[in-house]
């Protein structure tokens, strides 16, 4: 019978793929694991859309960040014994143009707006507060290790798809945008109103 628990991690350590052991707090661990997260915020943002371009992209990206998690899952001072998902297949034009084509059907934003409104939406700014993270520690491997740019670019780039995607399925489900401008004067108006 094969057990999913191995007792090997009991110490506090865990293997890489290419079998290097390392703490689980080690920042590389860190790393992909923050990944990991973000691709479950994506999975479940994935279930709270009927749109099918939008399902489309979204399964892509959970691909792209497994191939992501991958790469980062190894050590890069030793060699891995089998081969790795093609990085080169991360491809951030592809995102832009998903940016760009939401981004025409939306009105400009001038200010500041509030991250709620439907469950989608909401979901989307928690994706894109751990795709933050994932991008900050993403840097802090870097600073020690090598770490492929392309990997990086494209993080970067999954933040802004995920901001823009919350405002089109802001549109597409007619919630009303609340910019923070708003709150405050409603605030203030309701000091006046209570003196």
């Amino acid at each position: 019978m094969n057990r999913i628990y191995t007792k090997t991690g009991d110490n506090g350590s865990t293997s890489l793929l290419n079998g290097v052991r390392v703490p689980k707090n080690h920042i590389r661990v860190e790393t992909y694991g923050t990944i990991d997260e973000l691709n479950a915020h994506i999975a479940l943002l994935e279930t709270l859309t009927d749109d099918p371009q939008c399902k489309k992209e979204l399964l892509k990206i959970e691909k792209e960040l497994f191939v992501i998690q991958t790469h980062l899952a190894v050590d890069s001072t030793e060699t891995c014994k089998f081969p790795l998902p093609d990085i080169n297949l991360l491809n951030t034009n592809e995102l832009e143009k998903s940016i760009d084509n939401m981004s025409s059907q939306i009105v400009p934003l001038r200010t500041f707006c509030l991250l709620g409104g439907h469950n989608a939406v909401a979901q989307c700014h928690i994706a894109r507060t751990v795709c933050r993270r994932a991008e900050r520690v993403l840097i802090s491997l870097a600073e020690k290790e090598p770490v492929n740019s392309l990997i990086l670019c494209y993080i970067n780039r999954l933040s802004d798809y995920l901001f823009i995607l919350a405002r089109y399925f802001a549109k597409l489900l007619n919630v009303k945008e609340e910019n923070v401008e708003q709150y405050d004067r409603n605030i203030a108006q309701n000091c006046r109103d209570n003196q």
